[in-house]
């Protein structure tokens, strides 16, 4: 049978270049910076200019097909996940090296059907890296097939991870203090570029091992996700359960060995979910 879901990937990969030029051509220009839930938690015109081009690009195709934007969340539309087909959007991953013009900036296409993830396409727009999986197809960069470190032993591991937009003294406390105890173990190193989506495609490509966060949302994972799995990796809940895209929490790992071992370590941080009022 012909694959359903191929011509939309294909256009999401059209969309995704498109939209990727759009920032490129932003980061020339000045910029309107704006603050959403924290004073950390910025977003620009480019994040509300390039969702709208996608979306209504989108609508005009497949009008039956459902949407989760980040900015359209902002702006006070709900994030319920049905069995619909669903694109889920990040504009720009990254808002903030964007406006610092910090080189990771990534536009992320997620694409689920039955709650279930069957394609993710990743821009990293100043790297022109087209990052891009596909339920049961394996997982590409411009064209080069993706694979996971497969490392088991965390005292050998590099993993990502970010400081997140909260600024609640109690909420950066958690967060440092895992880092701590993860470094103490000891690993090898943490590092992060900034958006959630290139990080967790450092992971896909076998060069970080693994990826945690806490305070994330859907569409930051839901391209992402799938170029994980499809380059042999494992996604988690933070707490060793399964992953639940609503959750705002995520391991991401080269193995499952691995995910639980960091799971056990790490102290969770409280988020209402993306699917709660």
């Amino acid at each position: 049978m012909a694959d359903p879901w191929q011509e939309c990937m294909d256009f999401a990969v059209t969309l995704a270049r498109q939209a990727g030029e759009v920032v490129r051509e932003a980061l020339k220009n000045e910029m309107n910076v704006m603050i959403k839930s924290s004073p950390a938690d910025l977003v620009t015109a480019t994040d509300q200019k390039v969702e709208k081009m996608l979306l209504s690009f989108i609508k005009e195709k497949y009008p039956s097909h459902s949407f989760i934007g980040e900015e359209s969340v902002a702006a006070g539309e709900k994030s319920v996940l049905t069995d619909n087909p669903t694109w889920i959007i990040d504009p720009i991953d990254g808002t903030t090296n964007f406006v610092h013009r910090f080189p990771f900036v990534a536009v992320s296409i997620g694409f689920v059907v039955n709650k279930k993830m069957e394609f993710g396409v990743v821009y990293s727009c100043v790297e022109d890296k087209m990052y891009t999986g596909r339920r049961g197809k394996g997982a590409f960069c411009n064209g080069h097939k993706l694979q996971v470190s497969r490392q088991e032993d965390i005292t050998k591991s590099l993993l990502v991870t970010e400081l997140g937009s909260s600024r609640t003294p109690e909420t950066v406390r958690i967060i440092l203090s895992n880092m701590e105890k993860l470094l103490c173990i000891p690993i090898h190193g943490i590092r992060g570029v900034g958006t959630a989506a290139v990080n967790m495609c450092l992971v896909a490509s076998g060069v970080a091992d693994a990826y945690y966060e806490m305070g994330i949302h859907c569409w930051d994972m839901a391209g992402a996700g799938i170029i994980v799995t499809e380059a042999g990796g494992v996604l988690m809940d933070v707490t060793g359960g399964p992953f639940d895209l609503m959750s705002r929490r995520i391991i991401a790992a080269g193995s499952k060995t691995l995910a639980e071992r960091i799971a056990k370590e790490i102290q969770v941080v409280p988020f209402q979910r993306d699917d709660e009022d």
